[in-house]
């Protein structure tokens, strides 16, 4: 009987945005949620939650999340997928849904507490119509941020990644932007609040490479910028870990390493070595 390998599961484009999201915002006065249930019987999708918590104030927040209010629903397509009006009305009853729930059973919380968001990478030209003439609701607030305001829906903030000015504010953004210049100032610029969550660079390196995407920013300068880097901040016994000993001593002179004993312990091992040599 062979054994049976359990092959890993891909980890998908939204999880990888939840999992940079919550780095972003750990310990501050907002909290995420990756997944949601949105219905009596649980049913669990693919949207991200920010709603206001207990912590510390943010200085400098992404473009667009100035919009950032109690309750925050979003819906994020990467750079395959389509921003399109289904996507919409598909966060629109997940909105619903989830009004729904926070509120207390007798009276909804007001719409004003509530902001829903759609984040993708590329521009959605046939949802908000062409960069030089927006559909009669479509606003532009700035580079790579744009509203969607209606009487019957509400508001919507949408965000294109692939857009979005190269800022310090914008680092997160910038490694979702599909733009390897956009990806190495991510890397050099986004300051991670837990620095083990930095492993989530590989996989957005190896995602982009999966995609077919060309990345000018090769895996050598990533291995240079990145892994050596990340290797180094690494305990001297997990550096070590693994290595035989003939390697971890390997372009070492020997008065390197006969500093690490005394001399008592020196001349000790060298009289054992004479009398085996002798015995043999």
């Amino acid at each position: 009987m062979s054994d049976t390998v359990i092959p890993k599961k891909a980890i998908k484009w939204h999880e990888l945005m939840g999992l940079g999201l919550t780095d972003f915002f750990i310990n501050s006065i907002y909290k995420v949620k990756t997944e949601q249930n949105m219905s009596v019987k649980p049913q669990y999708v693919d949207v991200l939650i920010i709603s206001k918590s207990t912590g510390k104030p943010i200085k400098m927040l992404p473009d667009g999340f100035e919009f950032l209010r109690d309750y925050n629903i979003i819906t994020y397509k990467s750079l395959n997928e389509s921003l399109n009006q289904w996507a919409i009305v598909e966060i629109l009853g997940h909105y619903a849904s989830y009004r729904k729930i926070v509120s207390p059973k007798e009276k909804l919380l007001p719409e004003s507490k509530f902001q829903v968001f759609a984040i993708c990478t590329s521009y959605p030209q046939k949802l908000l119509g062409s960069t030089n003439q927006f559909g009669v609701e479509v606003k532009k607030i700035k580079e790579g941020v744009y509203q969607i305001e209606s009487k019957l829906i509400g508001s919507i903030i949408i965000l294109v990644l692939s857009q979005m000015a190269l800022k310090e504010q914008n680092a997160l953004w910038q490694l979702f932007s599909r733009k390897a210049d956009g990806f190495k100032y991510g890397d050099a610029h986004y300051e991670w609040q837990a620095p083990e969550d930095k492993s989530l660079l590989h996989q957005l390196y190896q995602k982009y490479l999966n995609e077919g995407i060309k990345m000018s920013y090769t895996y050598e300068d990533f291995h240079r910028d990145y892994t050596m880097p990340f290797i180094e901040s690494l305990p001297t016994e997990l550096r070590l870990k693994g290595l035989p000993l003939s390697e971890r001593l390997k372009g070492l002179p020997p008065s390197e390493v006969l500093k690490q004993f005394s001399p008592s312990e020196i001349e000790a091992y060298l009289l054992k070595l004479k009398k085996e040599s002798q015995s043999k």
